[in-house]
């Protein structure tokens, strides 16, 4: 009877063994990896066809020897349209482009990572407090030649936006070592400042000066779309090793792809977003806002996006507020990001499409005037034409009150400057310009200050009452 039971038995077991075996070799088994193939390459933009991908997803085209790196930027029909993150040298008609599982580790098309969800299919790059004296590329790769980054901690470079009304409002103010700004236009912890200015007027001066004696726990610095020349100068001259202790320096010269330009702006910003999230104040500093938006607006005529305002096509205009929006201060208990974006104005023209946009989205502005350059006047800060938006809540009244009195009587002699230098103005004749003409020289000594010069908010505000004595 136990014979019976055995031989009935056996088959069923022997199944259920088969089944465990094939079950466990599927699991250990790798995922099938599709692949689509090269199909044109027209510029900068490569056309693919095989593939299902979302925008913004990355894959990579294989090539005998080589491969290159690309993200997708559109579609048309079964046409993914893609960017190269590199050069497109030595690419081949029908060259294999296989997606990229987009995790903080290299591609490697030997390894079948597991197949994830499309909401997971974002791009980590490595963020943490061992960045700290680091340069960095847009992918986040060292430059520096210090070793590769640890990919312990990655972070999406694309963030979730934060609700509005959970940001901690703009309260304290924040000490950036210059006195005609932290006077003038006072700026608070998690505002957003534009420096507006043309090229030769001092500007990558004054952003040294910020990042070397801003009050912050750590600095983050995009170079974004400059000279690669300047790149090696900001870090040993401007910044020194001083204010590059404490600081992540994200480099994509304009030589890059305009691709790596916009990724080393997004990346950049990540790298801000997670200090602020450790309860750190994070001081930002971008330069320039206007080459990230000429390098989306390279993409977008690339792959057939008209363009509208002198040349941009509209997306240029929906990026920027999405990249300055993930500055600021974070929840009352978190941290906050303090930002300085760069904006070119060409031909010194205030006007300029971008100038103009990114006047609107920022909390402030500071306008540098060739002018005053050309003069010898540094910083060469144009107190008419700049603004803090968040000052009347940063300072007492009585401070407030007395800017006001300064940029008054700074302006009304500015405006009769040349009536007073060829000697038509009879003194007696306008009480405010007489006022003017007493206090310019004690002005023109307070906005003057040396880029090795660092003035304290307490110093400040002492230097700045008496420059009204007489």
């Amino acid at each position: 009877m136990a014979g019976t039971v055995i031989s009935l038995g056996s088959p069923a077991r022997r199944w259920q063994a088969c089944l465990q075996d094939s079950t466990e070799a599927i699991a250990q088994s790798s995922s099938l990896l599709v692949s689509g193939r090269l199909t044109r390459v027209t510029g900068l933009v490569m056309e693919a066809v095989g593939l299902r991908m979302a925008v913004g997803g990355t894959c990579v085209v294989e090539l005998p020897n080589n491969r290159i790196e690309a993200e997708v930027v559109g579609f048309s029909g079964d046409k993914l349209f893609l960017m190269p993150e590199n050069d497109v040298q030595g690419l081949i008609p029908g060259a294999r482009v296989v997606p990229r599982e987009i995790t903080g580790a290299p591609f490697n098309a030997r390894q079948r990572a597991p197949r994830r969800r499309a909401a997971d299919r974002t791009r980590h790059l490595p963020v943490g407090n061992k960045l700290l004296g680091r340069v960095l590329d847009g992918a986040g790769r060292p430059l520096d030649q210090l070793g590769p980054l640890p990919d312990e901690e990655t972070a999406p470079l694309q963030s979730r936006p934060i609700n509005p009304l959970e940001r901690a409002p703009i309260k304290d103010p924040l000490d950036v070592g210059v006195r005609a700004i932290n006077n003038l236009l006072t700026v608070g912890r998690g505002q957003r400042m534009g420096l507006f200015a043309g090229s030769g007027v001092g500007k990558s001066v004054l952003l040294g000066m910020m990042a070397r004696y801003t009050s912050a726990d750590v600095i983050v610095v995009g170079l974004i779309g400059e000279r690669g020349r300047e790149v090696k100068e900001f870090i040993t001259d401007i910044l020194g090793p001083e204010g590059m202790a404490r600081s992540v320096v994200v480099a994509a010269p304009a030589d890059t792809s305009p691709l790596m330009r916009m990724q080393g702006a997004a990346y950049a910003t990540t790298i801000a977003e997670y200090f602020r999230d450790q309860g750190k104040d994070v001081l930002l500093i971008m330069d320039s806002l206007t080459r990230y938006a000429m390098a989306q607006r390279e993409i977008a005529l690339a792959i057939g996006e008209p363009p509208a305002t002198k040349g941009y096509p509209p997306s240029v205009f929906a990026k920027l507020p999405q990249l300055v929006e993930r500055a600021g201060n974070g929840t009352e208990e978190g941290g906050s990001i303090t930002a300085f974006y760069t904006v070119l104005t060409e031909g010194d023209d205030q006007q300029d499409p971008i100038a103009d946009s990114a006047r609107a989205i920022l909390d402030g502005h500071i306008v540098l005037s060739r002018r005053l350059a050309e003069q010898g006047h540094y910083p060469a800060i144009d107190i008419e034409a700049s603004i803090s938006r968040a000052m009347n809540h940063l300072v007492p009244e009585q401070h407030f009150g007395m800017v006001n009195r300064f940029k008054h009587l700074y302006t009304h002699y500015q405006r009769n400057h040349d009536l007073i230098s060829v000697g038509a103005y009879v003194n007696g004749s306008d009480p405010l310009l007489d006022e003017g003409i007493a206090l310019y020289p004690a002005m023109e000594r307070f906005l003057k200050q040396g880029m090795f010069e660092r003035e304290d908010f307490a110093h400040g505000v002492e230097a700045f009452v008496h420059t009204f004595d007489r």
